[in-house]
C-alpha cells in the first residue's frame, strides 16, 4: 500500500494482531509449514481484522463529522 491513511496503518496492525493470535493459537510461527487450510484461516484472520477495524474507524470518524456539521436551518 503506497502512502497509507492513519486509519489504515492502525487496520493494518490490528490485522496484523489477528493474524499473530491465530498462529499463536495454532503454535505455529513460520508460515512456509502452514497447510492450505492454516494459510487461508491466518490470511481469513489478516483480512477480517484490518477490515473490521478499518470500517469501526470509519463509523468513528463518521460520526464525529457529523456532530461538527451545522444542521440545516430550513
Amino acid at each position: 500500500m503506497i502512502d497509507p491513511t492513519p486509519n489504515e496503518t492502525e487496520a493494518m496492525a490490528t490485522g496484523g494482531q489477528m493474524g499473530g493470535e491465530y498462529l499463536e493459537s495454532i503454535g505455529k510461527s513460520d508460515l512456509a509449514t502452514l497447510s492450505e487450510e492454516e494459510w487461508a484461516r491466518f490470511l481469513d484472520a489478516v483480512v477480517t481484522g484490518y477490515c473490521d477495524h478499518l470500517r469501526a474507524l470509519a463509523a468513528k470518524d463518521r460520526n464525529r463529522l457529523d456532530a461538527m456539521a451545522p444542521e440545516v436551518p430550513f
